[in-house]
């Protein structure tokens, strides 16, 4: 949801804010219990998304400072509290400047646009001593949250990520955090005398059961931030055919990363004026360093990948799908995790975030979740989404897996597996980076859900032999 109407869609619920508190005060109390045990009194305390105060009140600090994006959300909590201190601000898009002892996120993460941003700038207000605590809800319980909202049983809320544990996790370690502690709270989030606190003080802290409680945490610390290796060069290949208006913002989008980035465009005979816009590209932009390959009687995008990475000179790869359902302005985030040393092999990942509409079938998004429980087991290391184009590596990562590809075969036309394959028998460290997976704005899509759904299962089982059955 744009950021305009998340803000215009908090300010007109202000007013209703401290009777749905009221209405399920069991909860809200028991989450104000669970930050009191972790803060002591006259700590100094920020809270993001404060809402109308009442959390960061309620923990007695020696500084408390809440912002959020909602001007009547900050205007109520002023009035409420006149010796607390509140702003309006975005955590994206930060103007506050100070360390705070702890840093509170409560149910906060769904509303973000860009939660890896968001992560970027908690840095700003952190001290290697500085907590950073975070609540969100349990990705299982979004069909009662639903419905629990539909009934008005609790407060509506726009539509929302929904991340795990392991996934907000992840993207606090892009960000230079690492998380100390992290759980499960609330397997009965109403009141029912007696009942409520046995069951959420004993039964939620049994092994296995504990995973179904409403609400996980993470409590994390700052880590030294890495230094950023800025002179690396980047190739970036965009396989396309018939794309033509895609082009244009495909090389307007794609940043300057390092000392220097090319772009390689591999056209598969492309019928629509792609070709000639590429060449339009090249003469318009004389700054940019822009290829065009042809990829002749070849098919395929896993063929088009490989011949653009023989063409490149980087010194690190990645792929750009020419469609633009991921932003090349993302490019900039994978272009740090490897920069910073977080990961060898970068591997973009569309199911973290809410999807534009019809930015993915259902059947496709159903079978990437399959597939990717799957290839998790088979190679050793999460993957969430195993056919996101964009992915980036070293190079000399991918000449190494250029030369070990006959242990796997060549039977990929996609070049996904062929990569993630190679990497995982590398033990290069895979790190998944979210981003956001928009609806194409122009040409049809390339995937033929059912054909390339058996090659899938193929791959599935070539990976099951070689990863599983084959001695070490």
């Amino acid at each position: 949801m744009e950021k305009s109407k998340i803000t215009a869609y908090f300010n007109s619920t202000a007013p209703e804010r401290d009777y749905w508190r009221r209405r399920n005060r069991y909860y809200h109390g028991e989450l104000e219990r669970f930050f009191s045990s972790i803060i002591p009194k006259n700590s100094s305390v920020l809270e993001i998304g404060s809402g109308t105060g009442d959390v960061i009140a309620k923990l007695s600090p020696k500084n408390g400072t809440g912002i959020d994006i909602s001007e009547e959300m900050v205007r109520i909590a002023k009035s409420k509290y006149p010796g607390l201190k509140f702003y309006v601000d975005d955590i994206e898009n930060l103007s506050l400047d100070g360390k705070f002892d702890f840093v509170i996120m409560q149910d906060l993460i769904g509303h973000l646009s860009d939660i890896w941003q968001s992560a970027r700038n908690l840095q700003k207000l952190s001290s290697p001593d500085t907590r950073i605590i975070s609540t969100y809800y349990n990705q299982l319980w979004e069909p009662v949250i639903r419905l629990a909202e539909n009934l008005r049983l609790k407060m509506k809320q726009p539509y929302q990520n929904w991340l795990s544990v392991e996934d907000i996790e992840n993207l606090l370690y892009l960000n230079n955090f690492n998380v100390i502690r992290k759980g499960y709270r609330f397997l009965l989030p109403v009141y029912v005398p007696f009942v409520s606190d046995f069951i959420n003080r004993h039964i939620a802290r049994i092994p296995f059961i504990k995973k179904l409680c409403l609400v996980t945490f993470v409590i994390a610390k700052k880590k030294p931030s890495p230094p950023v290796r800025n002179d690396y060069s980047c190739s970036v290949v965009i396989p396309c055919r018939n794309e033509m208006k895609n082009i244009e913002e495909a090389v307007a989008g794609t940043p300057e990363m390092g000392r220097g980035t090319e772009l390689i465009f591999v056209d598969g005979n492309s019928t629509d004026g792609t070709v000639e816009k590429i060449k339009e590209m090249i003469q318009k932009y004389p700054r940019k360093k822009i290829k065009l390959i042809h990829q002749g009687n070849a098919t395929g995008k896993g063929d088009a990948v490989r011949k653009g990475f023989d063409d490149a000179a980087g010194e690190i790869f990645m792929i750009l799908d020419a469609d633009l359902t991921v932003p090349p302005e993302d490019l900039m985030k994978f272009y740090l995790a490897v920069a910073e040393g977080k990961g060898e092999f970068i591997n973009g990942t569309r199911l973290v975030y809410p999807m534009e509409k019809q930015a993915m079938r259902f059947l496709n998004y159903l079978g990437n979740k399959f597939f990717s429980y799957l290839f998790t087991w088979f190679l050793g290391q999460k993957i969430n989404d195993t056919l996101c184009g964009t992915k980036v590596l070293f190079k000399k990562d991918y000449e190494r897996i250029k030369k070990g590809r006959s242990f796997f075969g060549d039977f990929d036309p996609f070049g996904d597996f062929d990569l993630l394959f190679g990497a995982a028998k590398l033990n290069l460290k895979i790190v998944e980076m979210p981003v956001r997976y928009r609806a194409r704005k122009y040409g049809t899509t390339k995937i033929s859900r059912f054909m390339h759904g058996w090659l899938l299962l193929k791959m599935i089982w070539i990976a099951f032999k070689k990863f599983k059955l084959q001695k070490a």
